[in-house]
């Protein structure tokens, strides 16, 4: 599958976030929202970063468990 059409997949799949390829080859996402301070020191970050599309989605799962668990409100 082309860069492309993981950016846009991803991208649809996590409407909170901007996703984009380095051109160093890594994978980023970051939120579109600002992080309270509950979010912050349960480990939520505001950018992350992965080595394929894989991880990244598997960070971005992450993320958006412990924000939800922490006082994000659901996505609109």
């Amino acid at each position: 599958m082309s860069f492309d059409r993981h950016l846009a997949e991803i991208a649809q799949e996590y409407p909170l976030w901007t996703i984009w390829r380095s051109d160093a080859g890594r994978w980023w996402a970051t939120r579109h929202r600002p992080l309270n301070v509950a979010q912050r020191d349960a480990g939520c970050a505001m950018t992350i970063d992965a080595d394929d599309p894989d991880g990244l989605r598997d960070q971005l799962r992450d993320q958006e468990r412990w924000a939800r668990e922490h006082g994000s409100p659901a996505p609109p």
